[in-house]
């Protein structure tokens, strides 16, 4: 085994003269060997760093040069860090850099995950010409839809939680020296990491009482809630014809990200700018959820040590691709594909995402007028609603439905991602419920998951959410996947459209993707209400510019499923394996 030579704090030039710097790991010798370069705001010197999907030294010990680079403005770094703005610039910059240096073969791969991510995409769409493989884990293809919002909704609690404890204080420890007015800042970012979810409720959020010196972009990305120039310039989904570079995706069923993730698989495997590219595709999705990735127990729910770290070997698989795209080595059998299958919990290879053979179903919404909590009427079922009475519930922002489980991040200690039992939730009567009855026989779900909703609202704008449930005989009802709209942006992301109060209005909601197979006897249930807080902030039903509201109104909703508003939740149906 080689050993390993580590350079600490080694300057690379950026094209302005701000200087970044990196750590190198690699191997003794003087032999010319291909890059493998991580781009990290989180100090390139933590623990952590190395524990985000790629291992240095091993790969070092593999026959790689490692790079672990500050982003600008970040610990050992100079310059200002503006979050996402400056990354495709530098990340071209700093590639182009390692592929010229004397222990460079000239090939450069990317890797890392969540922001580690965004920097690697955000570089493939500059085109640096060294750049000839990446491997993004946990991370986003929009970063307005699928990062900061969704469906048109804020993500609070990861903008909140990821910006006061990963961003926004060592910004403030730096400024400090020079501004000592930072330090009441400081105090009161870091004091509020024990009190995170009331740090949630504060309204109006345009008013947020911290991060205007450890991260004014928060307050950027309130400014632009609908997709607009601000945001299309840093979207990956509409660059993937740019980039020519194979990619590596790794993602989990409960991760924050993870419908990014598979739009970027699709997007290159459509679009890549190269046959290499397209063909190059590859995407590993596990149980997964974002605070704790690549471990066997997420949220309440254990899936076997088949999906631990070790077990999984995140790190072999990742070194294996690069050691194809950098080293030219031949794996005739590698998939393109490869899931963990929940309710069997295994995994499966496949050629293609989606799975060829899918038949997409439609479950229709059926009651009596009360689907109100699970001791409610709703029902799913394969037949379309005859004429039958809507289901109504009163949505008040100020008793919101709780979050609880799901894709989250970035603090476990208040509010943890992953698998959970949903009966807390199904207790409340502004939770519609609607289950099939107890399956004949197993019933595999994988692909993306849709709710096409007919509804109306007492206000001029408001929220709806679903939420795909597995419910065992038992009754643990353990969630799979969710989605939220708001209805403002249910035509369009990139313009508004209020409601005319009492009138009926189509909603898309979409719940990202799963893969589980529902066992006998268990039975597939929908929930549908109004908000998921404090995950997603709550829709004030006023109708007023967003984020200005300190009041809140409650609204009336109603659910219609009727010959004439056929509400119905869309599922991908995977036949059973012979």
């Amino acid at each position: 085994m080689a050993r390993v030579i580590v350079e600490r704090n080694i300057p690379v030039p950026m094209r302005d003269g701000v200087v970044l710097r990196a750590d190198l790991y690699r191997p003794e010798g003087s032999e010319k060997l291909p890059v493998l370069l991580s781009r990290t705001p989180y100090n390139k010197a933590l623990p952590m760093v190395f524990a985000m999907t790629l291992d240095a030294i091993r790969a070092a010990e593999a026959g790689y040069n490692v790079m672990v680079q500050d982003c600008r403005g970040r610990f050992a770094s100079e310059g200002v860090f503006n979050c996402f703005t400056d990354e495709a610039r530098d990340g071209y910059d700093t590639i182009e850099w390692a592929a010229r240096q004397p222990w460079s073969d000239g090939k450069v791969g990317t890797y890392g995950a969540s922001y580690m991510g965004v920097t690697q995409w955000l570089a493939a769409t500059a085109a640096p010409p060294s750049l000839k493989a990446m491997a993004p884990s946990i991370t986003a293809s929009d970063y307005h839809d699928g990062w900061t919002y969704q469906g048109g909704a804020f993500a609070l609690f990861f903008n909140v939680s990821w910006t006061m404890g990963a961003l926004a204080p060592a910004r403030l420890l730096r400024e400090r020296e020079k501004n000592p007015a930072v330090s009441a800042e400081l105090a009161a970012t870091i004091g509020s990491i024990d009190r995170m979810l009331s740090t949630m409720t504060h309204l109006p959020l345009l008013e947020f009482p911290m991060f205007q010196h450890g991260a004014p972009y928060f307050f950027d990305w309130l400014r632009h809630p609908s997709y607009d120039s601000y945001w299309r310039s840093l979207c990956i989904e509409e660059s993937h014809a740019k980039i020519g570079v194979p990619a590596f995706n790794i993602s989990g069923w409960y991760d924050i990200f993870q419908g990014g993730a598979i739009r970027n698989y699709l997007g290159m495997r459509s679009h890549g700018a190269s046959n290499a590219a397209r063909a190059g595709q590859r995407l590993v999705v596990g149980p997964w959820n974002h605070a704790v990735p690549f471990a066997n127990l997420v949220g309440s729910v254990d899936f076997g040590y088949q999906t631990g770290a070790v077990s999984a070997d995140i790190d072999g698989q990742q070194l294996r691709f690069f050691d194809h795209h950098l080293k030219g080595r031949e794996f005739p059998n590698d998939p393109a594909v490869r899931l963990f299958v929940m309710g069997i919990n295994q995994w499966r290879e496949e050629r293609e995402w989606p799975i060829p053979g899918t038949e997409v179903r439609r479950y229709y919404l059926h009651s009596r007028g009360r689907a109100n909590s699970a001791g409610g009427d709703g029902a799913l079922s394969l037949e379309p609603p005859a004429d039958e009475p809507s289901d109504a519930y009163l949505f008040n922002p100020l008793d919101p439905v709780p979050t609880n489980g799901g894709g989250l991040c970035c603090y476990p200690a208040a509010l943890s991602g992953g698998a959970f039992d949903q009966a807390g939730i199904e207790s409340r009567s502004d939770v519609l419920v609607y289950s099939t009855e107890p399956l004949a026989q197993d019933t595999e779900v994988t692909g993306r998951i849709e709710l096409t909703l007919y509804a109306s609202s007492s206000a001029p704008d408001t929220d709806f959410t679903a939420k795909l449930v597995d419910v065992g005989p038992c009754g643990f009802a353990r969630n799979l996947t969710d989605g939220i709209l708001r209805a403002r942006f249910r035509e369009s992301q990139s313009s508004a459209r209020m409601l005319t109060p009492g009138k009926v209005a189509e909603f898309k909601i979409d719940m990202w993707n799963t893969s589980n197979v529902f066992k006998a006897g268990h039975r597939i249930r929908l929930e549908i209400s109004s908000s998921n807080f404090p995950r997603f902030d709550r829709n004030p039903n006023t109708g007023h510019d967003l984020f200005t509201d300190a009041e809140l109104a409650s609204a009336m909703q109603t659910v219609m499923h009727d010959r004439a508003f056929a509400s119905y939740l869309t599922l991908p149906i995977v036949p059973a394996r012979r």
